[in-house]
């Protein structure tokens, strides 16, 4: 994807008609990865536009049936095929990166093979450099632009993450890891609405994976027909929280269609990817929502100050937060639709930068969850007022922490 690609894409997603899905899927797996980041952004895009980018997170292009069996034959384990009873022709999703089918093993145990689909590494590479030839330029013209948002960090954290996923081992290792967390706190805060699936290492590898069948709904299956309770999400923010702000190791890819809910559990897939962040980053950002989730603007002035690798003067820090002040001056209380809590938090990172505040780049996977996150609550419970039903988890959080 060189310039004009992104530029097209931009316009297909921002413009006036409807994202031409087939168009961004031409471009390539990082225009994909762009459009599922804007999927959830129902507080600067429609509600139709964000329903027609969802469709990448589980609609993409899928193979047909038999070139799918011929891409086991060719990337799986020797004979792989001769141990299934049943290999489903239909696809249950067709990811950016990944196929998956319901199949049967001959001992009678439901599994689902996922295959990569293609071979997108070198060209994802390629398209990332070329945006990356592009981000240099702009800067070059706007350089407080590499302050603010600093798209260079942003496309780096998207790069990190497709690589890791390209990799299937990555996504046995990544939820070993989740596991390994899970049984290290399960038993000091409420992790029982999570659970993990098996996998059937002897028969994956990096293009392969084998693993138990879920039968349930992602949870952007249950957005899109309405049907995810506010509790549920509630649930996924206590789980998903205790591994950001306790852990300090996470999903590095968040979105609705890698969480399952099934029998009254919580699955996460596509674990190729896990994130970490630094402790000052980590118990930064926990002190700052708790502080906000009480109306203390003043104490979480101080948090944001604490993540910056550099700290203000006296008479800086005096002047940011009397902007601070006048930044969240309108927050008490607000819903999410009135006040998307990403976009805040853009504003204050923005208003930091501008103040002379530097941050970490591992801040980029953990502002990413919060988006997704707060995406999610704007398409279940536009009228929730979120930092206010977190309270009870962030005590719980600060317990161990």
């Amino acid at each position: 994807m060189n310039w004009i690609g992104f530029t097209k894409l931009i316009y297909s997603i921002y413009g006036p008609g409807m994202p031409d899905l087939e168009y961004i899927q031409k471009l390539g797996l990082l225009a994909i990865k762009l459009g599922q980041v804007h999927a959830l952004r129902i507080d600067f895009l429609s509600r139709e536009k964000c329903q027609q980018l969802a469709k990448l997170y589980r609609q993409t292009f899928s193979l047909p049936s038999e070139n799918f069996l011929e891409l086991l034959k060719q990337k799986g384990s020797k004979n792989i095929i001769d141990n299934f009873s049943n290999i489903e022709k239909k696809p249950l999703a067709s990811a950016s990166i990944g196929q998956i089918h319901k199949a049967k093993l001959k001992n009678g145990k439901d599994v689902v093979i996922k295959a990569i689909k293609g071979n997108y590494k070198e060209t994802f590479k390629e398209d990332v450099n070329n945006l990356e030839g592009l981000f240099k330029i702009i800067m070059f013209f706007y350089p407080k632009l590499k302050k603010v948002a600093n798209p260079l960090g942003i496309l780096e954290d998207i790069k990190t993450y497709t690589l890791s996923e390209l990799d299937l081992t990555n996504e046995i290792k990544g939820r070993a890891k989740l596991k390994s967390i899970y049984e290290q706190l399960k038993g000091s805060i409420d992790l029982s609405k999570l659970d993990f699936f098996n996998v059937y290492k002897e028969l994956s590898n990096d293009d392969v994976l084998v693993s138990e069948y879920i039968n349930g709904q992602t949870f952007d299956e249950l957005l899109e027909q309405g049907k995810l309770p506010y509790d549920l999400l509630l649930d996924l923010f206590l789980v998903h929280g205790t591994y950001m702000f306790v852990a300090g190791t996470f999903h590095g890819d968040i979105h609705p269609g890698n969480v399952i809910y099934s029998n009254n559990k919580l699955y996460f897939v596509d674990t190729g990817s896990v994130s970490t962040v630094t402790d000052k980053i980590r118990k930064g950002l926990f002190h700052f929502f708790k502080a906000l989730s009480n109306d203390d603007f003043k104490s979480s002035a101080g948090a944001l100050q604490s993540m910056s690798e550099k700290e203000l003067t006296r008479a800086d820090y005096s002047r940011f937060e009397q902007k601070f002040f006048g930044l969240y001056r309108d927050f008490k209380n607000k819903t999410v639709s009135q006040i998307s809590l990403t976009q805040k938090m853009m504003e204050t990172i923005k208003l930091g930068v501008h103040s002379g505040m530097e941050f970490g780049q591992d801040m980029f996977p953990i502002i990413r969850s919060l988006m997704y996150m707060d995406g999610m609550v704007l398409k279940c419970k536009s009228d929730a007022v979120l930092l206010k039903d977190m309270r009870p988890f962030i005590d719980s959080f600060e317990k161990l922490i």
